[in-house]
């Protein structure tokens, strides 16, 4: 088994019962047909389709260091 250490990409929830909260934040990195990379990234409310944002930058790298910025700040508001 081998451990990612640059995922490229990353599903995180944030279940509030008591708020009637249940959330989800998906996000991929994938490759573009023009040497660049694409971050895709999907949110909403568990069960139901969520709203799609396509970010494109220059090479894969910066793809996956701003999945890990997004993810970073997504945790620190309560997604896991």
């Amino acid at each position: 088994m081998q451990i990612e250490i640059f995922p490229d990409q990353i599903l995180l929830r944030r279940e509030e019962p008591a708020k009637n909260m249940r959330r989800f934040y998906m996000m991929v990195v994938q490759r573009d047909l023009f040497g660049g990379a694409s971050l895709i990234r999907e949110w909403g409310r568990l069960g139901i389709a969520g709203q799609v944002k396509v970010d494109h930058h220059f090479d894969e790298g910066q793809a996956v260091n701003a999945l890990s910025d997004l993810a970073a700040n997504k945790r620190k508001r309560g997604y896991r």
